[in-house]
């Protein structure tokens, strides 16, 4: 397997104007080749013990469990049946 990968440039400008975009591209473990007058000058790379950020799923069932307890959701059957019971009932 070939992995091709194209470093990052940027200006001093860019740094000055852009820094969040910059450091994202080295929180993504990307280096970034630094340039002053049409010249790199310095390297930006991301720490090597740095741990990536992962994204992660909230637990929604543990969330859930944690609001409501250990009550069954009921399914829309179910409630639909429940209304028209009431409905019913107000009828007679």
């Amino acid at each position: 397997m070939i992995d091709i990968s194209i470093m990052k440039t940027a200006t001093v400008a860019d740094l000055r104007n852009s820094f969040r975009h910059i450091s994202a591209w080295i929180d993504d473990g990307q280096t970034v080749n630094i340039t002053r007058h049409g010249r790199a000058f310095a390297q930006l790379s991301p720490i090597a013990s740095h741990p990536k950020k992962l994204f992660k799923m909230p637990d929604f069932a543990a969330q859930a469990k944690k609001i409501w307890g250990d009550h069954r959701v009921l399914t829309a059957k179910e409630v639909c049946e429940m209304r028209e019971f009431e409905l019913e009932g107000e009828e007679g």
